[in-house]
């Protein structure tokens, strides 16, 4: 008995840090998908951005967030504890001990979170593109990612009062997505649009992106990471049940990707007579959104039509977006944002032990506290450090000016 219990928990934590790992491959998709969206004049400092932003995300969820968030506070709004390093891994003795109980190592556990808390700042990268001053994005991600995030994600993951309340999200439309689209909104009220986006008259004038492979292969490889980031979510494969059910969650992840990326193409044929491949890229990944708070009691039909839903709505949600005059070079804040509400909102659909209501409750208060604490800090950030690059380093290339390089400096079109 002894030795199944060791066996079985050594392949949990197995299990564990490889789809950890899979989601920390969500950075480099994040990081093509973000650079082939926008020009090639602003490549490398979004490069810089996706690569730095991973770095201090962890570094900041080490020193405080994974405390925050794990540290304790049963049905609470505030952690029991701040500052310090909980992480902690059982000795063979308590695991014994626990029967089974404790199935995988405390340091799988934080690797696992440490990397959906990069995503959920990788989503503010792309939204705020081409006109942020780098280094206050990057003093921006240490608030997030040290304080933000992981005190909403307490509420619920946490055990705090969300969890109390019912509210239900497996891996992470609010948690994550929300969170993240929540925070690049508020950056993006405050920072403007482009120059040149939108004319005097109201006309949306298209800023096509650099590099259409680059973001092709950013989003297959973001559908890779995608069946770490919900399969991991079920914490276990090592019985039957569980080994069954994670089969499910990537079957079901994979249906709605392909629901999604197949209504928006449709939707995007029908709007503007062409098959326009950055709707069909975000409709891939609205699908993913959507059903990522409830991957694993709908059937593969029923999560092929939440993530077409979520397909067809992020479509009009871009086109929303734009005629607010709310510039988000790469459609983040209606991928992650707007999609992200209706896969909480589904999850009653297939999931009996769930309400509209808890919801509904926990939508409104992820949406409130992420963009208001971030409204606060993008308003300080702007006052002390200022959040914009100025007009002519916008016109030359924020490459140039926060980097010193281009990425592309024998085919850079200014």
């Amino acid at each position: 008995m002894e030795d199944i219990i060791q066996v079985k928990y050594a392949l949990d934590t197995f299990y564990f840090l490889v789809c950890g790992a899979f989601v920390m491959w969500m950075a480099a998709g994040f990081a093509m998908l973000e650079s082939g969206l926008v020009r090639a004049k602003n490549t490398t400092e979004i490069l810089t951005k996706n690569v730095a932003l991973f770095a201090i995300a962890c570094t900041m969820y080490l020193l405080m967030g994974y405390t925050i968030m794990y540290g304790g506070s049963a049905g609470g709004f505030l952690p029991d504890g701040w500052f310090g390093n909980s992480i902690a891994d059982a000795s063979v003795e308590e695991v014994l001990a626990s029967n089974g109980d404790i199935y995988y190592s405390g340091s799988s556990d934080f690797f696992f979170q440490v990397v959906f808390v990069a995503t959920a700042m990788s989503i503010v990268s792309g939204a705020v593109a081409e006109r942020m001053k780098l280094w206050t994005f990057l003093a921006f991600a240490v608030v997030m990612t040290g304080v933000i995030y992981p005190l909403q994600g307490m509420w619920k993951w946490g055990g705090g009062f969300l969890d109390a309340a019912g509210f239900s999200d497996f891996a992470g439309s609010g948690v994550v997505h929300l969170c993240g689209a929540s925070a690049a909104l508020a950056g993006v009220l405050l920072l403007g649009a482009r120059k040149g986006k939108y004319g005097a008259a109201g006309q949306v004038n298209a800023i096509p992106g650099a590099n259409l492979p680059l973001a092709t292969l950013g989003t297959f490889i973001l559908w890779m990471g995608w069946f770490g980031f919900n399969g991991g979510s079920e914490l276990m494969i090592s019985n039957i049940d569980e080994a069954n059910a994670t089969s499910q969650v990537f079957v079901n992840t994979n249906a709605a990707a392909s629901g999604g990326l197949i209504a928006a193409l449709i939707v995007a044929r029908i709007l503007f007579g062409k098959a326009d491949l950055t709707m069909a890229l975000n409709g891939a990944l609205a699908g993913l959104v959507a059903i990522t708070a409830e991957p694993l009691t709908p059937g593969p039909i029923e999560a092929t039509l939440i993530g077409a839903v979520g397909g067809v709505l992020v479509v009009f949600a871009i086109l929303t977006l734009d005629k607010l005059k709310i510039d988000d070079p790469v459609g983040a804040i209606s991928v992650h944002g707007v999609v992200g509400i209706w896969g909480l909102m589904a999850v009653p659909l297939t999931n009996s032990d769930t309400a509209f209501g808890s919801q509904i409750y926990g939508t409104v208060i992820i949406f409130a506290w992420a963009f208001g604490a971030s409204l606060v800090v993008w308003a300080i950030l702007k006052a002390v450090m200022g959040l914009r690059v100025t007009e002519e380093e916008e016109y030359e290339g924020v490459d140039i000016s926060e980097c010193g390089m281009e990425a592309y400096p024998e085919f850079t079109n200014k």
